[in-house]
């Protein structure tokens, strides 16, 4: 007679099973393309010659020349760029955020790239119109919109109960450790897809309810934000407007030097120039123990016409929701932790088709052997 406790993991690995067969797959999507866009800046770069033939070292000779290249190119663009300052040089990537060729869409920015020593458009396109932004949109939103962001962040906490049922029905009873994880050689077919898929599981657990986790809070960010406002108040940017003058913007060297003055020891990440006549200049910039490089979250807005501050915000000094929300990206994509984050969570989006494969194989073999077309000795 079973005890409760017998009961209680039968049910478990039951609910094992059954959500791996039932959501298994979408799992193997989303762990592939996220191993795809841990490095799709990089791979973008590969894919596309006329990047590859930029010289990867070269910088701009001013922002402000990048700026006016901008404008002189593209004369009916009025509103806002954002330049991307990149830490190696080579192209520079510049966003448009709202053309009119994709107004009816949620997010479908222009996306160009410049030659930093012509200062001519190299490549341009829009968002989710070429391969790793289309991966993208398939990994965040399985390229439904704002609606398929919420089914991904749901689909999210099933795979979360997934994982976390296969650790529960694996982990050993007291004293069973060493049988547990044993490798037992020399055994049938189903227990050797019972090794290979305990193995990948327990290899991959941390990473990937790490991973999984935070795509969850990434992908709701509405109710994410409003239980990270109880923890602290979240940062918020009061309204700013400039007053236009006859004399015309600064350059916007000089503000991203004033900008840098007031966070020393910042790196340069993004420069966005003003939306209109009243628009103001916001410098992005990482400072030291920042978790992101590429999307920082401290900041200085600056008056374009006389260069005055208007605002400042230096992630250092966030409170405790606005640091969980600062972490949420760079630990996603393992940018947090540097090259080595990077390749771990490269490698653990593809432990779940490996997961996926073993499970479903051995779920098989096993339902044969049940039916008697196979007859080998249980692996447990």
């Amino acid at each position: 007679m079973t005890t409760g406790v017998q009961r209680v993991r039968v049910a478990i690995r039951r609910m094992h099973v059954w959500l791996g067969l039932g959501i298994g797959l979408l799992f193997v999507v989303t762990g592939l393309t996220g191993s795809g866009l841990v490095f799709y800046p990089a791979i973008d770069t590969m894919l596309d010659p006329a990047l590859a033939r930029v010289d990867a070292a070269a910088r701009p000779a001013s922002w402000q020349a990048v700026y006016d290249a901008l404008r002189r190119d593209n004369p009916a663009r009025t509103g806002a760029w954002r330049i991307e300052a990149t830490p190696d040089g080579g192209p520079i990537p510049v966003r448009y955020y709202r053309p009119v060729e994709t107004r009816g869409r949620a997010f479908a920015p222009l996306m160009l790239w410049l030659d930093p020593a012509t200062l001519h458009a190299v490549r341009r396109g829009f968002w989710g119109e070429y391969a790793t932004t289309w991966l993208y949109d398939l990994h965040y939103r399985l390229l439904l919109g704002e609606a398929g962001g919420t089914a991904m962040g749901i689909a999210g906490i099933v795979m979360l109960v997934l994982l976390v049922s296969g650790l529960w029905a694996w982990w050993p009873r007291h004293g069973g450790w060493r049988r547990s994880l044993a490798w037992k050689r020399g055994a049938v077919a189903s227990r050797r897809l019972y090794d290979i898929h305990k193995w990948a599981g327990i290899a991959g657990a941390v990473v990937l309810i790490v991973v999984t986790v935070t795509g969850i809070l990434l992908d709701l960010p509405d109710p994410v934000r409003a239980t990270a406002a109880r923890v602290s108040p979240l940062a918020t940017v009061p309204p700013m407007a400039s007053v236009p003058r006859p004399a015309g913007f600064l350059p916007l060297d000089a503000l991203v030097a004033r900008a840098r003055r007031l966070l020393p020891g910042s790196t340069l990440a993004w420069i966005e120039t003003p939306a209109d006549a009243h628009g103001v200049v916001r410098v992005n910039l990482m400072v030291p123990g920042e978790p992101s490089r590429r999307f920082p979250r401290s900041n200085v807005w600056l008056d374009p016409y006389d260069g005055r501050v208007l605002a400042v915000r230096d992630q250092r000094g966030d409170g405790g929701g606005d640091t969980v929300l600062a972490w949420l990206h760079p630990l996603h994509g393992g940018e947090a932790l540097g090259l080595g984050g990077r390749w771990l969570v490269f490698v653990s989006g593809l432990l779940p088709a490996l997961l996926f494969a073993t499970g479903c194989w051995r779920w098989i073999a096993r339902r044969r052997r049940h039916s008697g077309a196979v007859r080998e000795p249980s692996p447990r």
